[in-house]
């Protein structure tokens, strides 16, 4: 009933910034809290960024001062702006939104991700 689709990876060099988009889309009557995971080769899965209905928001530690997340209501959308990167920042970064339906359900939707590639 919800879809999100995530755009904005690519390959940037280290020290380098990028930003991340998520669009969601669908049977949507409001979304509550969103953000972004991150996956890394032979890693498991971590919370890098997530933000509330209020904009408040909470961080991952590893990118703490370099990363920040904002949302934008009126276009369902999500960001994750990268800056300072890192060659350990290379992952396949996925959106999540925890929303209600226009038929008053509550459901969570997963975007399929878009990879971030840290190197010189």
């Amino acid at each position: 009933q919800v879809q999100l689709v995530e755009s904005g990876g690519g390959l940037v060099q280290p020290g380098g910034s990028l930003t991340l988009s998520c669009a969601a889309s669908g049977s949507i009557f409001r979304l509550n809290a969103m953000g972004w995971y991150r996956q890394a080769p032979g890693q498991q899965r971590e919370l890098v960024a997530a933000i509330t209905t209020g904009g408040s928001t909470n961080y991952a530690d590893s990118v703490k001062g370099r990363f920040t997340c904002s949302r934008d209501d009126a276009k369902n959308t999500v960001y994750l702006q990268m800056t300072s990167l890192r060659p350990e920042d290379t992952a396949v970064y996925s959106c999540y939104a925890r929303a209600i339906t226009q038929t008053y359900n509550a459901m969570d939707a997963w975007g399929k991700g878009t990879l971030v590639t840290v190197s010189s």
